[in-house]
C-alpha cells in the first residue's frame, strides 16, 4: 500500500511539474492572438493580404505543371509601385518557404544574397584560413533555370465617407535561357473603410 502511495505522489509530483508556472512580464493590456486569424485594423497592406498573396501564388504556380524535376528559380525582388511601404521581400520568403515545403522547386541565392555568396566562396579559396578539404570548391553553384519577378501596385480612392484601396499583386516566372514567360498570376485585394 506504501508503494501505490508513494508512486502516486511521485506521479503527481512529474505532472505538476510540467505544468508552466513561469511568471508573465510585461503589461497586461497585450495579448497573442492567431496569426491566421484575419487582420482588419486599417486598410492598408497588412498580415492577411501577405498571407493571402502568398498562399494564392504559391497554389497557382506549384499546380501549374511547369516545376517539374524541382527546378532552381532565383528570386527577384518586388517590384513596390505603391504609395506605402510594404515589405515585399516578406511575400517572396513566403512564397519561396511554401513552395519549398511543397518539393517542386529549389531556390538559388537571390539577387540580393548572392553577393553574400560570392564574398563567402572568395573567403574561403582566396583567404588561406580554412583547411583545403573543407573548403567549397568555385565553379560549382547550380544556374537558375528560372526567375521569378513581380510587382505589387495599388489604386487608392477617397472621398469625405470612405477610403478604397485596390491591391494588385502580379508575378511570373521566366524561363532564363529563353526569355519566354513560362507562368503568370495576380491577386486582387480590395479594402474599404467608411468614416
Amino acid at each position: 500500500m506504501f508503494a501505490r502511495v508513494s508512486c502516486l505522489a511521485v506521479f503527481a509530483l512529474l505532472v505538476s511539474g510540467c505544468v508552466d508556472n513561469s511568471p508573465t512580464l510585461g503589461s497586461s493590456n497585450i495579448s497573442y492572438g492567431d496569426p491566421r486569424a484575419v487582420e482588419t485594423v486599417t486598410n492598408e497592406f497588412g498580415s492577411t493580404d501577405l498571407q493571402m498573396i502568398a498562399e494564392s501564388m504559391t497554389r497557382s504556380l506549384a499546380q501549374s505543371g511547369v516545376l517539374q524535376g524541382r527546378p532552381v528559380v532565383q528570386v527577384y525582388d518586388v517590384m513596390n509601385k505603391t504609395s506605402e511601404y510594404i515589405d515585399t521581400r516578406e511575400i517572396t520568403t513566403s512564397i519561396k518557404t511554401q513552395l519549398m515545403k511543397s518539393g517542386v522547386a529549389r531556390f538559388a541565392s537571390d539577387n540580393t544574397a548572392m553577393q553574400s555568396q560570392i564574398d563567402q566562396l572568395k573567403l574561403q579559396n582566396q583567404s588561406g584560413l580554412y583547411k583545403k578539404s573543407t573548403v567549397a570548391k568555385t565553379g560549382n553553384m547550380i544556374a537558375a533555370k528560372y526567375r521569378l519577378e513581380g510587382s505589387i501596385s495599388s489604386i487608392v480612392k477617397r472621398s469625405s465617407d470612405y477610403k478604397d484601396v485596390f491591391y494588385k499583386f502580379s508575378l511570373q516566372l521566366i524561363d532564363v535561357e529563353s526569355g519566354l514567360a513560362e507562368w503568370m498570376d495576380e491577386k486582387e485585394i480590395r479594402k474599404t473603410t467608411e468614416r
